[in-house]
């Protein structure tokens, strides 16, 4: 019997391609219907389930969230990688509601260092700006710069995740990604225990 517990969305895109038999729990995968993983989240189907760690509508906080700690910030950069499979979902979310927080979006792409300070600096050139970053393998490496970046020019920055805060960022509204791996982990162990069906079927969480 094997099992495997992924995290991130292209892990668990890569391991879904490698087999349809091995059962698979992935962890911290936005959008698992919309990615193909699962058919929905009560009943996933197939040999993929898990846990979502966020969904687009969230952005509708990360506004609220900005008004509250800097209400005088009308720019806001949204610092995400464009090749991550969720920005677009995200970006589609925070275009509709920013205006009603009456705060005018700049879509930030940023695939490396040199282009998080290059985008961040040349935002920072104007006044009231503030930053939501997005979380994916690009942003967490560098999440020290880009706390780092923001404190020095004095930009107000919404996180998803927790560890952001405790690196030193201002304000995150996200899952408990300590607690994520928590739960998945009685999933992995009825699968072990020759229950696959029942633990596939037992329906992807929301987060």
């Amino acid at each position: 019997m094997r099992t495997a517990t992924l995290a991130a969305r292209p892990a668990t895109a890569a391991l879904q391609r490698a087999t349809s038999v091995i059962p698979i729990v992935f962890v911290q995968v936005a959008d698992p219907v919309g990615g193909g993983f699962v058919q929905n989240l009560a009943h996933p189907g197939g040999n993929i389930t898990g846990f979502t760690n966020h969904e687009y509508a969230m952005v509708g906080k990360w506004l609220e969230l900005r008004k509250e700690i800097a209400p005088s910030i009308r720019r806001i950069a949204v610092i995400q990688n464009p090749d991550d499979p969720s920005s677009a979902g995200y970006l589609r979310e925070v275009e509709t509601a920013a205006p009603s927080f009456g705060v005018r979006l700049n879509p930030a792409g940023v695939r490396d260092a040199a282009q998080i300070v290059s985008v961040i600096e040349g935002f920072a050139r104007e006044a009231d700006g503030g930053l939501i970053v997005l979380s994916d393998l690009t942003t967490n490496a560098h999440r020290d710069l880009i706390i780092a970046l923001a404190a020095g020019h004095r930009l107000p920055a919404v996180y998803l995740f927790l560890y952001f805060v405790t690196a030193g960022g201002l304000i995150s509204y996200g899952a408990d990604v300590i607690d994520l791996f928590r739960r998945a982990a009685p999933y992995v162990a009825r699968i072990l225990a020759g229950k696959d069906r029942e633990s596939t079927s037992a329906g992807a969480d929301k987060v």
